[in-house]
C-alpha cells in the first residue's frame, strides 16, 4: 500500500547562530514590555527573563546586565534613524492596513502607552547613565546616531542662505525633537506632527514649506523613541515559538 503524503510541514532546525538570535529578540521584546511597565530602576533580570520564557542565564548569555539589555531596546528603536531613506518631514499613513503591525488586538491607545513608558524609562536611564563613566560613553553612541540622521536631512535640504554648518543645524533640530518629546512626557504640552515639522523647516530656513505645515493633521504628537510605528513592528515581529 502506498504511503500517503504527509500534510505537516518538515520541521526547520535553527542553527545556533538563528537560536540565539531568535533568544535575543524575545529578551529585547521582552525588555521594552517590562522597561515600559515598571520603569528602568523597576525591571528586573528575572522579570524579563521569565517573561521571555527563558531563565536569568538566557540574560547574561546575551548580555552584560540589565544596562546593555536597555541599550539593545535603544538600538532596536534608533535602527530606523540609520536608514539614509529616514524622512521627520513624511507624513505618517492614515490607513490602518498599511501601518506596520497594526491589529485589532493592540489598539493605538495601548500602542502609544507603550511609547509613553519606554520614554520615562529611557529619562531614568539617562540620569544613572549620564553619571556613569562607562554608560555616558554607549549613550553618547546613540545620542550620535540621532544627531547623524538630522544631520543627513540638514545636508540634503540646506538652504542657500544658511550660515550655520549641517552639524550645527542637526544638533539644533534634534534638540527640538528631544525637547518636544520631554515636553510630551511630562504632560506639559503636546506638540503635533505638523507643528513638529514646521518648526524643524524654519530650522532649515524653509518658512514657506513650514507655513504649509499647519494644515490639520491627523498623525498626533512627537513622541519619544520609539514611536508608534517602531512598538506595532516589533509586537509584529515578537518572535513566536
Amino acid at each position: 500500500m502506498d504511503r500517503l503524503p504527509s500534510t505537516t510541514a518538515p520541521r526547520v532546525r535553527r542553527s545556533r547562530a538563528e537560536q540565539k538570535q531568535k533568544t535575543r529578540d524575545s529578551l529585547v521584546a521582552a525588555g521594552l514590555m517590562a522597561f515600559t511597565r515598571d520603569g528602568y530602576h523597576g525591571a528586573t533580570l528575572d522579570g524579563i527573563a521569565n517573561e521571555a520564557g527563558f531563565s536569568k542565564g538566557a540574560v547574561y548569555s546575551n548580555f552584560g546586565g540589565k544596562a546593555e539589555l536597555f541599550l539593545a531596546v535603544m538600538d532596536y528603536n534608533l535602527s530606523v534613524l540609520r536608514s539614509d531613506g529616514w524622512d521627520p518631514f513624511a507624513l505618517p499613513s492614515t490607513n490602518d492596513a498599511d501601518t506596520p503591525g497594526a491589529t485589532a488586538g493592540t489598539p493605538d491607545e495601548d500602542v502609544a502607552e507603550i511609547v509613553r513608558g519606554f520614554g520615562l524609562a529611557t529619562l531614568e536611564f539617562i540620569t544613572t547613565a549620564a553619571r556613569d563613566e562607562t554608560l555616558i560613553h554607549a549613550l553618547r553612541a546613540r545620542v550620535q546616531v540621532l544627531l547623524d540622521a538630522y544631520g543627513r536631512v540638514a545636508a540634503t535640504h540646506r538652504s542657500a542662505g544658511e550660515c550655520l554648518a549641517a552639524e550645527d543645524v542637526a544638533q539644533l533640530m534634534a534638540a527640538l525633537d528631544q525637547g518636544a518629546s520631554l515636553l510630551a512626557l511630562s504632560g506639559v504640552a503636546t506638540i503635533d506632527g505638523a507643528l513638529m515639522r514646521s518648526g524643524l523647516r524654519r530650522l532649515l530656513l524653509d518658512a514657506t514649506n513650514a507655513a504649509n505645515e499647519r494644515s490639520p493633521s491627523p498623525d498626533g504628537h512627537a513622541s519619544p523613541l520609539p514611536d508608534v510605528e517602531q512598538v506595532r513592528r516589533l509586537i509584529r515581529d515578537m518572535p513566536g515559538d
